[in-house]
């Protein structure tokens, strides 16, 4: 995108917040509302609606933003295409990456390094949301490539395997540590429960199980519906009757330091996978399909 003034507006409009977009574009408030001051006065007329705090698009601004979304894509696309001729194995570009909070938190960081250091000519960005917001902002083409987890699919996107995962129940550590046979189901369902919230894979995969088995969430003893793992393990930390559910990949240090424990549950199994989506039909950036085959091969068992 050649003029600048664009590039703000068009974060902007992604975040409805002046300062978030600054951030994103490491420059201050006011040379964002600069920049916005310029582009209204070349148009003649009100892009955003500005209430106190809150920010809003005008008719005109929604058609700004639809072409200066359009024109980032036509540009990145063609640096893209013409790397690729000059260096068929080079990459570089926006990457706009998504992933649930499990996989933001507990997998990609990981693996960004060693991917920038292979890559450094790709500008990187991640989203940090749950399932279903990631699927929402692929199909409003906020992002380029997508790492989700549970089992409800869109027929607008695309599915990949990544890795497999597991979620496993567990609680504050005890003194006679995890119990030696799985305890029964009923059992482990009749303590207050710390779940994810609403339109999170994990909870989505729990969910379905149950159904499975005839049990309704409405019918359990819910504590709390926590936005994050980081929460459901501090929670789970501070309430020893409590129980949770989380992935395994979220537990590693906390088994390790002996401050939580894994409960087996009779009958009850879940196992889900982590995969990589993207818009069907629509081709994969060389920056994004460079990625997955990165983060592909970064998820093969070590034989």
């Amino acid at each position: 995108m050649s003029d600048f003034r664009l590039r703000v507006f068009a974060a902007v409009a992604r975040h409805l917040s002046f300062t978030k977009a600054g951030q994103e574009l490491f420059v201050s408030q006011p040379a964002v509302t600069k920049h916005i001051r310029e582009l209204e006065a070349q148009y003649g007329q009100r892009l955003l609606e500005r209430r106190g705090n809150r920010v809003s698009l005008t008719e005109a601004g929604r058609l700004l933003h639809a072409h200066a979304e359009t024109v980032a894509a036509a540009a990145q696309q063609l640096e893209a295409q013409l790397l690729g001729l000059r260096d068929p194995e080079e990459a570089a570009g926006r990457l706009r990456l998504g992933a649930s909070t499990t996989l933001s938190q507990y997998v990609l960081p990981a693996w960004l390094p060693a991917f920038q250091a292979r890559y450094p000519q790709v500008q990187l960005s991640l989203l940090s949301a749950n399932s279903e917001r990631i699927a929402e902002a692929l199909l409003r083409g906020e992002l380029d490539l997508g790492f989700v987890e549970g089992r409800t699919k869109s027929r607008d996107l695309h599915y990949e395997l990544l890795l497999p995962d597991e979620l496993v129940a567990v609680r504050r550590a005890t003194p006679a540590g995890p119990p030696a046979r799985p305890v029964p189901l009923a059992e482990a369902l009749a303590s207050p429960l710390v779940l994810r919230e609403r339109g999170s894979g994990t909870l989505e995969v729990l969910e379905m199980a149950l159904r499975e088995r005839k049990i309704k969430l409405s019918e359990l003893q819910v504590a709390f519906y926590l936005d994050s793992t980081e929460a459901i393990k501090s929670y789970l930390e501070a309430a020893p009757a409590a129980l949770g559910f989380v992935s395994r990949q979220a537990l590693k240090r906390e088994l390790a330091a002996g401050l939580l424990e894994v409960v087996p549950v009779q009958g009850l199994a879940l196992p889900r996978q982590f995969e990589a989506v993207w818009v069907q039909g629509q081709p994969l950036l060389r920056t994004a399909q460079r990625f997955l085959s990165f983060g592909q091969q970064r998820a093969k068992p070590v034989a």
